[in-house]
């Protein structure tokens, strides 16, 4: 499983937006990591570790970030929490696949 190089092209601009919404980790997960990603209509899947805040200033990082990454990549983007992971599934899916974009 690679990272779309799309992504990777976007490295630069996605530190500093990760940066400017207080991410400690952002990993990206899904079809942009595996071979069944269509250009005209896959989102985007990402997993991001915000640094701890009160709530909102929180909110106010997350939706930073989540619409930051729908402008960079023209596209909708699916911005999950550590926290809203609770589905064992989900979550055992999202550690299988998950590739790092950025650590602070």
């Amino acid at each position: 499983m690679a990272i779309q190089a799309f992504i990777l092209e976007q490295r630069e601009a996605l530190a500093e937006l990760c940066r400017r919404a207080h991410a400690r980790r952002l990993d990206v997960f899904g079809s942009a990591v595996r071979d069944d990603f269509s250009e005209a209509s896959s989102d985007l899947d990402f997993l991001v570790e915000l640094e701890a805040a009160q709530p909102a200033d929180y909110a106010e990082h997350y939706f930073v970030l989540k619409e930051g990454l729908e402008q960079l990549f023209h596209r909708p983007v699916d911005l999950l929490t550590q926290a809203a992971l609770k589905n064992p599934y989900l979550r055992s899916q999202v550690e299988a696949e998950r590739k790092t974009v950025y650590v602070a």
